[in-house]
Order: structure tokens, then C-alpha cells, then sequence
């Protein structure tokens, strides 16, 4: 069987777990070259990098750079360059969260998840752009939120952030129409993470609750279907928005919410 993504390169931000992993294994298990990023156990992030080579039968390398600082994303994307000649897929999916009301919300906190969330996707768009033009084919795809559709309270900078995604997507869509690229938004609802599911058991003391209710009345409160996105259904979206069907596709916003932001 033929892999659509053979001889292609894919570079995916906040990749060593989560949903930035799973993009990492469908993109490989097509053949691409892929760059990961993201912090974590070295000896994890290295079992990971060999199983991508493994599924990919092509290279994958650990750009291990912080994405809070414009140098280092530029360091990173001339580290993919030099490997690969550029970067074919774009996959910005880097992210954090804090939770204060804004009178309390921490400067320091707010700079932070606007550099992350917002300005690294700003900075590695405008680095592989050339690229994409040169070769007349490109995939530029962000992980958006359910939140950059609505709001919650109490985050304020995440919720910026993720609109601002949306909006600079729908922008560079626009530019680079004519060029064989696009640029679209996934925007999931509450997904199945060890993020996630790291916070149950503080939620559950907090709130005295069992692991159930957390789940149900708390994480999955404005979920209608009452179920987690999984990180592979996440994935295959991305890996359909980089197939030529997808071509016009562009500037759009693909809810994977469980009917969220349908209410």
C-alpha cells in the first residue's frame, strides 16, 4: 500500500504526548518525515522518535526547543530545514492553561500562554511559508479548542489565545490561496489526555465527588455526548485535511466537540 505522505515532511508543536503524539503516529504511519517537539522524560521522548521511524520506514527527529522564545523557534525551524529541505506540514498544537479570574490573572501568566499558544503558531507560519510556496504545496493546521468558538470563565488567556488562533488561520488562508496551500483549524472539545486525566483526583477531593461525577457533571458538563474525544479521532482529521480530497479545504474551523459548541 502506497503512503500518501512519503518523501514530505511534517513538524507538530507540544508533540511528545497527547494529541501532538498521536498527529506524530498518523502522519508517520504514512510515510512522512516528521520533527517533534515538546519536553518530557529524554529516554520516553527517544523510545517515541524510533517508533515513528519505525512506522514511517523515513526520519523523525526531537527538536527539543522552548516555544516561548522566538530565537529558539527559529533555531528549530532552520534545524527541520537543514534535515529536510523545509516543512511540508505545519502542525502548531503546542499549548497550556491557567484558570483565575481576570482581576487575579498573573501578568507573567498571561505572557506566557499568549507567547505559547498564540505567537509560536505567528512565528513557525511565517518560517515555513517560503517553503510551502517554493514547492506549491503546503498544510498548515492548527490545534484550536472548542474555546476558540466560545468561551469559558476564569480563562482569559486561553480563550484569546485560541480566537486569535482562529483568526490568524482564516488570514493565511487568504494569503496563500493561490499556492497549493491550506490552513484550517481543528478545534476539539474535552479529549481523552493524561492532562485530563491527571486532574480528576484533585477535582474529586475538591469538589467531593467520585471519579464518575468529575467526569460526567464537571469535564464533560457542556459535552452533549457525554463521551472524550479520543486523540486518534483528532489525528484523523489532520491526516484527511493533508490528503489532495481535502484541497478545498481552507480557512476552516473543524469542530470535534461532541456537539459543543452546537448548543
Amino acid at each position: 500500500m502506497s503512503m500518501f505522505l512519503k518523501g514530505k515532511t511534517a513538524l507538530i508543536t507540544g508533540s511528545t504526548s497527547g494529541i501532538g503524539l498521536a498527529y506524530a503516529k498518523a502522519l508517520a504511519s504514512e510515510g512522512a518525515n516528521i520533527v517533534i517537539n515538546g519536553f518530557g522524560d529524554a529516554a520516553a521522548i527517544e523510545t517515541e522518535r524510533t517508533a515513528l521511524e519505525a512506522l514511517s520506514g523515513a526520519k523523525a527527529i526531537y527538536a527539543p526547543h522552548d516555544l516561548t522564545r522566538v530565537e529558539q523557534i527559529e533555531a528549530m525551524m532552520a534545524e527541520a530545514a537543514r534535515a529536510f529541505g523545509g516543512v511540508d506540514i505545519l502542525i502548531n498544537n503546542a499549548g497550556m492553561q491557567f484558570v483565575s479570574p481576570i482581576e487575579d490573572f498573573p501578568v507573567a501568566k498571561w505572557d506566557l500562554i499568549i507567547a505559547l499558544n498564540l505567537n509560536s503558531a505567528f512565528h513557525t507560519t511565517r518560517l515555513a511559508v517560503p517553503y510551502m510556496k517554493s514547492r506549491r504545496w503546503g498544510r498548515i493546521i492548527q490545534t484550536a479548542s472548542a474555546h476558540s468558538l466560545t468561551a469559558s470563565p476564569f480563562k482569559s488567556a486561553y480563550v484569546t489565545a485560541k480566537h486569535g488562533l482562529a483568526g490568524l488561520t482564516k488570514t493565511v488562508a487568504l494569503e496563500v490561496a493561490t499556492f497549493g496551500i491550506t490552513a484550517n483549524c481543528i478545534s476539539p472539545g474535552y479529549v481523552w489526555t493524561p492532562l485530563v486525566e491527571n486532574q480528576i483526583p484533585d477535582t474529586m477531593k475538591a469538589r467531593n465527588m467520585t471519579r464518575e461525577q468529575v467526569m460526567n457533571d464537571v469535564l464533560l458538563a457542556g459535552q452533549p455526548t457525554k463521551q472524550f474525544v479520543t486523540v486518534e479521532q483528532v489525528a484523523a482529521m489532520a491526516l484527511y485535511l493533508c490528503r489532495d480530497e481535502a484541497a478545498g479545504i481552507t480557512g476552516a474551523n473543524m469542530s470535534i466537540d461532541g456537539g459543543w459548541t452546537a448548543q
